[in-house]
């Protein structure tokens, strides 16, 4: 076994190695023992068994996944009688493991994982031991940037999500921007609804609408950079008939409402890039001066660099026949209310209302 001492500014990276080894043959019993830290050992030859919390130990054989966590007791060994068994582990630690839990990539409550196969993990792990080997000042960076890589290559490798998980996952990608909802899309598949959500929790670590908005959103961050489209066409292209409803649930996911995603990433694009070319976005108000505004309202950003307080075009002329406006500062409108996740996946309107 190789060990690794990382520093406090290691530690900022999320994850950090502690240890990567390779054993084979007839090894002896581990524990009874408690960790501080995770564990993944990945058997890739024999049987043996495997006792996790006090619980009564169970038989488990190769290709499979142990989880080793902080806290709770483990006692596991291979099988004399069957020649033993071969394995390969890797010990970290960090801020990143709870995210990482939370996404279903360890999972401390399901500790014995049958894996499919185990060529991609024991890349990344030979991967880590001959940066161990090798040494340098960049050891400790690039252990911790390949545990990363072993939790997604262990995903990968995970029984579940090969046998059923990846077709759904795909299936689902490919109508992720119709305008209809998860519960049309489950009908579409052909499964129940709370199957649906299972295989795509099992399969991404993440619920359906969740799924469904990290698509939208990346495909609108791409006709925002390179099309001069305005927002609203955006909008319909990726799932949502109201604009106002888009541009808010763009600006939750991305930090920045679609105008400044557009000026700060649109390059060559005709009608975007230079300072003081106007973009376009679509909110949805209720009584301004001059009359109610039908449908929605253009805002003119004149200053792309920095959504500044912007002129505010009502499309309604006020009494003396001029157009109303206002200074408005768009990151302060609530441009739309919350909606469910059935509203999320169809982009409906306020009130649950389907857009035509």
């Amino acid at each position: 076994m190789r060990y690794f001492s990382p520093a406090p500014v290691h530690r900022r990276l999320g994850l950090v190695c502690l240890g990567v080894g390779v054993q084979q043959g007839a090894l002896p019993v581990v524990g009874p023992r408690v960790l501080d830290h995770h564990v993944a050992v990945v058997l890739t030859r024999g049987r043996g068994w495997f006792g996790h919390g006090g619980r009564a130990p169970q038989p488990v054989a190769a290709p499979a996944l142990l989880w080793l966590v902080p806290g709770v007791e483990h006692h596991y060994a291979p099988d004399p009688e069957g020649g033993g068994w071969d394995e390969c582990f890797v010990d970290f630690t960090g801020a990143a493991v709870g995210a990482y839990t939370d996404l279903g990539y360890i999972t401390p409550d399901r500790p014995v994982v049958p894996l499919s196969g185990t060529t991609g993990v024991r890349h990344v792990v030979d991967g880590i031991a001959r940066a161990a080997r090798r040494g340098g000042p960049l050891l400790e960076v690039e252990a911790a940037a390949q545990v990363h890589g072993l939790l997604v290559a262990l995903r990968y490798a995970r029984a579940e999500v090969s046998r059923d998980g990846e077709a759904v996952v795909d299936a689902l990608a490919r109508d992720a921007l119709l305008p209809i909802s998860v519960a049309e899309h489950a009908a579409r598949l052909g499964m129940p609804l709370p199957e649906l959500r299972g295989a795509v929790r099992r399969s991404t670590g993440e619920g359906v609408k969740e799924y469904l908005l990290g698509i939208r959103v990346s495909r609108a961050k791409e006709l925002l950079a390179r099309t001069d489209l305005p927002v609203a066409g955006i909008a319909r292209r990726v799932g949502y008939e109201d604009p106002a409803y888009f541009s808010r649930l763009f600006s939750r996911r991305v930090g920045m409402p679609p105008v400044r995603f557009r000026a700060q990433q649109a390059v060559g694009v005709s009608g975007h890039g230079p300072p003081g070319v106007a973009e376009e976005v679509f909110l949805r108000v209720g009584e301004p001066a001059g009359g109610v505004v039908e449908g929605g309202l253009v805002v003119q950003d004149l200053q792309p660099g920095g959504l500044d307080p912007v002129q505010v075009l009502l499309g309604r002329e006020a009494a003396d026949g001029d157009p109303v406006a206002h200074e408005l500062d768009v990151e302060g409108v609530d441009v739309a209310g919350d909606r469910g996740d059935d509203e999320v996946a169809a982009g409906r309107g306020p009130g649950g209302q389907p857009l035509q």
